[in-house]
């Protein structure tokens, strides 16, 4: 009993030390959406920089060179894809209450059409609840709009600030490792920074793949929605993109959308068989040939605890919650496996 009490004070002190970093990252979300906005761009990054290293090039040419190549590449954004995309946007928000409004009628004239006078009260229910659902989700959608709008202001900021905190991150890398390794215990200090690099290898490999997918998954649903003539093929296919970031329910959302503008557009099954067998396509390939090909090493994580990581970091701090969510599970398990098999400990 006696020797037990000291484990348990040592697991109830790192559960309230856990509680108290998610509650002061809660109260801090959008100065830390910021930081690791930008300290996700400086990991992907950095690979070119050392590159340019290894070609004989001196860091800070090497920033500099990377910085005016991404000057040039912004200016092409903004000049040639941010008027597009705008347009694209204007028109979504156009049109999208006209397609609510359409929605409401097709579910109205269903219940014309299947609940006849006779029909049981249940059935009526269902579908004055479908069609009320919609109206609230109209009514919501000027709030939605604006409260977007203001995420969009304050993300804007952030890419403003997230170039300098990138150029920071860049240039100190290696005097902030030096920095690290000095605090570290001399006795552990193999065991630990052999645990970096393979955090490092994984988690850096699983971002940089997901990136590579969400682009190629996104270009595809662009195309096979252009070629069904699905209205907002764009719009729907970046979500699509954006979707495949979550694993397991990320098929179903990013098939959501294009399924209600082909059925409101065209009043066919016909188009909803198209489209479910295109996006079936998509995410075959994704599975089964770009995600092979891209990421080197699985990330090994329990389907159960993927989900709720991935809710629990959305919830905390949203896109990029969702984005790092399974590279900190995949860290904190790797971690885990080595005090698991007391790596930590031989050096003592």
């Amino acid at each position: 009993m006696g020797e037990n009490a000291p484990a348990a004070q040592k697991g109830i002190i790192w559960f309230l030390a856990v509680a108290a970093v998610i509650a002061a990252g809660y109260a801090i979300r959008h100065t830390l959406s910021c930081f690791l906005l930008s300290f996700v761009f400086a990991y992907l990054l950095d690979p070119a920089v050392v590159l340019l290293e290894r070609r004989g090039l001196r860091r800070p040419w090497g920033i500099v060179a990377l910085y005016l190549l991404l000057t040039v590449l912004s200016v092409f954004f903004v000049t040639f894809i941010v008027p597009f995309a705008s347009i694209r946007w204007e028109a979504f928000l156009t049109g999208l209450p006209t397609y609510l409004q359409k929605g409401k009628e097709i579910v109205l004239a269903w219940k014309m059409q299947m609940v006849p006078s006779s029909a049981a009260d249940e059935w009526r229910w269902l579908f004055e609840t479908g069609a009320g659902q919609l109206d609230k989700l109209a009514s919501r959608l000027g709030a939605g709009v604006y409260e977007a709008a203001t995420g969009f202001v304050f993300n804007l900021f952030n890419l403003v600030l997230a170039p300098i905190l990138i150029l920071f991150m860049l240039w100190y890398k290696e005097e902030i490792n030096r920095g690290i390794i000095t605090w570290l215990p001399p006795s552990r200090s193999e065991a630990i920074l052999t645990l970096g690099r393979e955090i490092n290898a994984s988690v850096g490999g699983y971002i940089r793949g997901q990136l590579i997918v969400s682009v190629i998954v996104a270009i595809l649903s662009i195309i096979a929605l252009f070629v069904l003539g699905i209205d907002y093929p764009f719009l729907n296919g970046i979500f699509a993109g954006l979707a495949s970031i979550l694993p397991f329910i990320g098929v179903i959302l990013a098939t959501l959308p294009p399924l209600f503008f082909a059925y409101v557009q065209y009043e066919s099954g016909l188009v909803l068989l198209k489209v479910i067998g295109a996006f079936s396509v998509i995410y075959f390939l994704e599975g089964y040939v770009v995600k092979p090909l891209v990421f080197k090493e699985s990330m090994d994580l329990n389907p159960l605890v993927t989900i709720i990581v991935v809710m629990l970091f959305g919830e905390l701090m949203g896109f990029w919650g969702i984005l790092l969510a399974i590279p900190i599970a995949a860290a904190v398990r790797i971690i885990a496996n080595h005090a698991r098999h007391g790596d930590f400990s031989r050096g003592a």
